[in-house]
This record gives structure tokens, sequence and C-alpha cells, in this order.
């Protein structure tokens, strides 16, 4: 079995309504391959899709938001905001239980959802 990581995000956060990606990697150093980054998904597929691909595969898998910021500005604060530490999430590994992995109709779903919220 692989291992999951993502944030622990709090009740109610506006994190979990962004886009969310999943990078797949090697669990250990015995295989030498670039990971794999896919997304973007809502959170909740996004953990699911990731517990369905490492369930029975020695590969980790990092859920994380992808931050939609529209200019260098807002792309430096960013950058800032990491560089002086302050986290607020750090990662953990996943303490939800994702249910099952969503279909292929349901994913495109919600890329629609998410296309509207980051253009509406």
């Amino acid at each position: 079995m692989g291992t999951l990581v993502t944030l622990h995000l709090p009740p109610g956060s506006p994190i979990a309504d962004q886009p969310w990606v999943i990078t797949i990697g090697s669990l250990g150093d015995l295989e030498d391959w670039e990971p794999v980054v896919c997304g973007p998904y809502e959170h909740a597929h996004a953990l699911a899709l990731a517990r369905a691909v490492v369930a029975d595969d020695d590969l980790m898998a990092v859920v994380e938001p992808l931050l939609p910021l529209d200019g260098v500005d807002a792309i430096r604060g960013e950058i800032e905001l990491a560089r002086t530490g302050e986290e607020d999430f750090p990662p953990q590994l996943a303490r939800e239980q994702p249910g099952a992995p969503p279909e292929p109709a349901e994913v495109r779903a919600g890329w629609r959802r998410i296309a509207a919220r980051l253009t509406g």
C-alpha cells in the first residue's frame, strides 16, 4: 500500500474550494522516474482518485491545492508567504477517508465547475 499526503484543513476552509492537483511518484528510492502531476480536480475527487491509485502500489500521492494566481504580484506574494514559513496548513498524512474514485464523467463535471469558479 502506498502513501497519501495532503493538507489538513479545518472545517469550512476556503482552500477546499480551490482546484487541487495530485503528484504521484515512487515511494522509495528503488525506482527512478519523474513524478506524474495531474489535475485540476475538486478536493473530494482529488483525494478519492489519489487514494485509489496508491491503494495497491508502493507509490506516494501528494494532494495539494492549485493556486489560480492572476499575475506576477500575486505569485510573488505567495512566494513571500512561503519564504516566511507562515504556512497555515502543514502537510500531514491524510486523515480523511475518501469515497470511491469518481467516474470520468464526474471528473469532467468537476472541471466545468472549477472553470466556472475561476472565470466567474
